[in-house]
């Protein structure tokens, strides 16, 4: 299922043919093209991990395909450019517009049958160190030896045997993206790409071209779903995505094929898709904000990954992880916790979950001296983190969180924000709408994500 798909493009039937058959043998997926038109029609139809690229075809050279292919911000896939004729200038101009190697012809097989698989396996591990700058945390296999975290364990073994879809659940910053990367890391789709989407960093229109890709003016843009091909797209914050990206996604993963937006032609995908979220996913189907075929479709397998404060024996393996991960990676000092602190961390509630307790720890490795970490220190540190909700929410006791990550932080502050004007306001949804600029149904949707009931706050005035 994430078998490299390579397209070769050149004029010789010969060629076209015989590198074919060769790379077939070796196992890769292969399609054929004689001339430029061909091959923007394939690379419109399907997306290839590697292009095998002639320079001199009789319509439209290489280098102006690369020249295209490349106007968006660099090429989107590997190329690897063939040539009998071409000069050092030509080969020079290929590799900076994007081209991985240059190969002469007459070709030599075993060199060819070389080029490829180092660019593929180039390729492969640039994603992979990408990953790991992005996601520094990134690590094998989650720690915790609780029932809890053993019993998730067990379930992810057994999950990545199948490739239904996956519904992780549970409160924000539980490790829901580090779980499905684990999934992925022991499942068939292995070998392919991880890649994952954020929902709520997206409006409607941006979501579905981020997503499913777009053609504009001959360009293509490839989604997140296409570079998933044959791998894992993991989707974040499921629960925020519009109803117009829900169908899409829907026809999309039942139909295994889907057009990019302005797309005139259907593009065949074969992805694994893991969602999460952090909402009650079937009560929003119940009130008709998420689209029931969508949730069956992605709820196959589910799996709840419960709070922090619902493992607490895990904690004292996670303080001892985070410890040594930020003196090895930022070159703080490494400091140990004492059984004192580390019984009082375990009666801690964590609301920000493992992701607070990881921010914790970087905190006390940089402001704090000394080879250990106290309670007392402990007790200083979260007595002034700061950020609570006071009062009865509304805005004018709403304090900002800092040390929250910017989405949770925001997600508080909305909802205080909403609160606060639904009082003042009456709970009239339409004027709400109207004080805070965006459209009444969207308001609804939000509402209803941040689980705010503006009926029981109709006539209370603002506090």
């Amino acid at each position: 299922m994430s078998t490299p798909y390579i397209l070769v493009v050149d004029d010789e039937p010969e060629i076209r043919q015989l590198v074919k058959e060769i790379l077939e043998e070796e196992g890769y997926e292969v399609l054929v093209a004689e001339n430029a038109e061909q091959a923007r029609r394939a690379r419109r139809l399907r997306r290839p991990d590697l292009v095998l690229l002639d320079i001199w075809m009789p319509d439209v050279d290489g280098i102006t395909l690369l020249k295209e292919w490349s106007a968006n911000g660099g090429l989107d896939m590997s190329v690897i450019v063939m040539s009998g004729h071409a000069t050092i200038e030509t080969a020079v101009e290929a590799t900076r517009l994007g081209a991985y190697d240059f190969i002469e012809k007459p070709l030599s097989l075993a060199k060819l049958l070389l080029t490829v698989e180092n660019t593929l396996r180039t390729d492969k591990l640039r994603r992979e160190n990408t990953d790991l700058r992005r996601y520094s945390y990134h690590r094998t296999k989650p720690v915790g030896k609780s029932a809890a975290m053993r019993q998730i364990c067990e379930h992810i073994k057994r999950f990545a045997q199948h490739d239904n879809g996956v519904l992780l659940s549970g409160e924000s910053g539980t490790g829901k993206h580090l779980l499905a990367r684990y999934l992925h890391s022991l499942s068939g789709r292995k070998d392919g790409p991880f890649v994952e989407i954020n929902i709520s960093s997206f409006a409607e229109q941006d979501a579905n071209e981020e997503l499913f890709g777009s053609e504009r003016d001959g360009q293509i843009r490839f989604g997140r779903l296409e570079q998933a091909n044959g791998g894992t797209l993991f989707v974040e914050d499921v629960a925020e995505m519009e109803p117009s990206v829900q169908a899409r996604l829907y026809s999309a993963l039942q139909n295994r094929r889907f057009h990019r937006v302005n797309g005139l032609e259907a593009v065949q995908t074969d992805v694994r898709v893991i969602a999460a979220t952090h909402h009650d996913l079937e009560a929003l189907v119940n009130e008709g904000s998420f689209r029931q075929d969508l949730y069956y479709k992605l709820n196959e397998l589910p799996l709840y990954v419960p709070p922090l404060r619902e493992r607490c024996e895990d904690i004292p393996e996670l303080l001892a992880y985070y410890a040594d991960f930020y003196a090895t990676r930022e070159n703080l000092p490494y400091r140990s916790f004492t059984v004192a602190a580390q019984n009082h961390l375990r009666n801690y509630p964590w609301p920000g979950n493992v992701r607070e307790l990881a921010n914790l720890v970087q905190r006390l490795l940089i402001v704090g001296n000394g080879d250990e970490i106290d309670r007392e220190e402990i007790e200083a540190v979260l007595g002034s983190g700061g950020a609570k909700h006071v009062g009865n929410g509304s805005l004018a006791a709403y304090q900002p969180e800092f040390d929250l990550p910017l989405r949770e932080a925001r997600e508080r502050f909305e909802r205080a924000y909403l609160e606060h004007q639904l009082r003042k306001l009456g709970g009239n949804v339409g004027k709400v709408a109207q004080v805070a600029g965006i459209e009444r149904t969207h308001l609804y949707r939000k509402l209803r994500t941040l689980g705010i009931n503006h009926k029981e706050l109709a006539g209370k005035g603002s506090a």
